[in-house]
């Protein structure tokens, strides 16, 4: 055997190569993956580090709609690299260093592929610096929608599910690799920006303002958003919570009022599945169009509307499930809008006892086989019905029959309990069909197994 050193006095510090029967190791062998190869998303993420913190230093410019931006990745190898990659679809790239050295750079598709001065030892940590400045563009899919960094009247705002995040900054960009965030958010004086996690002082100087957030709890890289414009805010607190609530001038007369309804829901959520996981909460309300809301960490976004109940109930559910406990792959997606979409029907349940998850359930179940429901099994419903109807109501369904099983005690406790086990990490459905089983002392693989993952409509008596 025999150790060669790549660099003269680097036989600790960096990489050893080990050479048996003549074989040496190439270069595509300290490449990081370009995607974690996630069955719906193959391209997303990437391989050989994990990222822990990143630092966003961006300033918009709204009379071009331009940014100027610094992100900065502190990261883990988790293997040699003589390159990785961040995924990125954003502005042109002015430079990159790694560890304060610079780094070669080029982008490939949708990928940032950087060659760093010398080689990344495995378990070592570093810091990569991208700058970069342009106009970033939002991302547009039939099925999916309009997502990323989308304009507004008067500023931008972010909502990057599932793989929008990379079209404003570099990332890894995959919900297995959360990370901790920092945001400086520079705008003219007659702006405000907000982002996700707690507000530190803003900084004055000239016509401009730096607005500084702080994420300290796991983020995954979709969930992550910038918010720019001519916000009307409010605050308040439940208990040690901030509650933040921000709304376009064009819904300014909806401020309080959506205040009051985040509020009066989020201590409802407390009790229903246990302490609220961040520190801070509330609402964004923006003025594009775009007929959908994202649970957004902290707080959600609404597209272009004044959310109703159920809507501010289902994204402040998220908070818990999906973005407390995160899905490690999106295939998964149930165990995020299945748990939303049931908090709606228990929070009309808590409100009008009338309006019963039972009879909500019901309602659905006598609908025919045909219906777009049962379309698709949601425990692996395919990439293009990630977030079609089977996944949210069927998806709530399996866990109105799980509660009918297990009894309303058993079932509270599992969804605490699974709130708890999990919280700032990643969950599966198998953790929490094992966890079902293991509070309820019952057999629910039957259950489970035809309700999640089964084609059409499920027959009484089949679980």
């Amino acid at each position: 055997m025999i150790v060669r050193a790549l660099r003269t006095g680097m036989v600790a510090a960096a990489l050893a190569v080990t050479m048996t029967a003549g074989a040496t190791a190439s270069a595509a062998d300290l490449a990081g993956s370009s995607g974690v190869g996630d069955p719906y998303f193959p391209d997303s993420g990437n391989g050989g580090y994990n990222a822990t913190h990143y630092d966003v230093a961006l300033r918009f410019t709204p009379k071009d709609h331009r940014i100027a931006a610094t992100v900065t990745m502190t990261a883990r190898a988790t293997q040699a690299l003589r390159s990785f990659n961040l995924d990125f679809r954003g502005p042109e790239v002015v430079s990159v260093t790694v560890d304060g050295r610079r780094a070669e750079f080029a982008r490939q598709d949708d990928e940032l592929v950087i060659t760093p001065a010398s080689v990344l030892v495995e378990g070592a940590e570093f810091k990569a610096v991208v700058s970069y400045a342009g106009r970033p563009k939002a991302r547009k899919n039939g099925t999916l929608g309009t997502y990323g960094w989308v304009r507004s009247r008067d500023g931008a705002v972010v909502l990057a599910e599932p793989d929008g995040a990379a079209n404003w900054m570099p990332v890894n960009d995959h919900p297995s690799d959360k990370a901790t965030y920092d945001f400086a958010i520079t705008v003219p004086k007659r702006l405000k920006a907000l982002a996700n996690g707690e507000p530190l002082a803003p900084v004055a100087h000239g016509n401009l303002t730096t607005y500084h957030w702080r994420q300290s709890a796991p983020m995954a890289s979709y969930l992550a958003s910038v918010a720019i414009g001519k916000f009307e805010i409010t605050y308040g607190r439940v208990g040690k919570i901030t509650v933040i609530t921000a709304v376009d001038p064009k819904f300014k007369k909806s401020l309080d009022d959506v205040h009051r309804r985040t509020v009066k829901a989020l201590r409802w959520g407390r009790k229903a599945f246990g302490p609220y996981p961040f520190r801070t909460s509330g609402a964004v309300v923006d003025d594009p169009k775009l007929d959908y809301a994202l649970e957004t960490q902290d707080r959600p976004v609404y597209g272009g509307f004044v959310p109703n109940d159920d809507f501010i109930v289902h994204e402040l559910a998220h908070q818990w499930f999906g973005n407390s406990v995160t899905v490690r792959e999106w295939k998964d997606i149930w165990l995020n809008e299945g748990f939303a979409t049931y908090a709606e029907w228990m929070w009309r349940e808590h409100v009008s006892k009338k309006d019963s998850a039972a009879k909500t359930f019901n309602s659905y179940y006598r609908q025919p086989g045909t219906s777009p429901i049962f379309a698709s099994p949601p425990g692996s419903p395919g990439r293009e019905q990630m977030f079609g109807f089977p996944v949210y109501v069927r998806g709530a369904m399996t866990l109105h029959v799980l509660r009918k099983r297990v009894g309303d005690k058993k079932f509270s406790r599992i969804l605490k309990t699974w709130a708890a086990e999990q919280a700032g990490g990643h969950g599966t459905t198998e953790q929490f069909t094992a966890l079902a089983e293991r509070i309820s002392g019952k057999e629910l693989d039957k259950l489970f197994d035809v309700w999640l993952y089964r084609k059409g409509k499920p027959k009484r008596g089949s679980w």
